[in-house]
């Protein structure tokens, strides 16, 4: 697992927020995983299609450990943050946390670090722009 920022909230951007319906529930009333990670793919290709000013492609997500179950009710939100920028991809850290129904407590999910390839119209990979220097 990846640590959150030093002072226990969450590192990055709160780039979705979504709540959590009794369909998208598992068995046992839990709110299936992939679901989850389905709400971090889509704010970490939020975060990539606007660094890389265009199309992009998830390539590769690093081990994610659920750490707590996401309920009925429940608020996920979705931080991204940038962590390297290379000539075609770019790694970017999703953190998910949930906001409790009734209570509000706040706290962490899941993370992972998710990878992003920018690609052209056919699909081929294509360069990141460089970001411009304020003068």
């Amino acid at each position: 697992m990846i640590e959150s920022s030093s002072d226990g909230r969450p590192r990055g951007a709160l780039t979705v927020r979504v709540i959590a319906m009794p369909a998208d529930t598992n068995a046992n009333g839990d709110i299936f995983g992939g679901w989850v990670l389905s709400r971090m793919d889509q704010a970490g290709g939020i975060a990539a299609v606007e660094r890389a000013k265009g199309r992009v492609v998830t390539i590769a997500i690093e081990a994610m450990t659920f750490i707590r179950p996401v309920k009925v009710g429940d608020v996920l939100e979705v931080y991204s943050q940038l962590e390297k920028v290379g000539r075609t991809s770019m790694k970017i850290h999703i953190e998910a946390w949930a906001r409790r129904f009734m209570t509000h407590h706040h706290e962490k999910v899941t993370d992972a670090n998710f990878t992003f390839v920018a690609i052209d119209d056919t699909g081929r990979p294509r360069p990141i722009p460089q970001e411009r220097m304020e003068a």
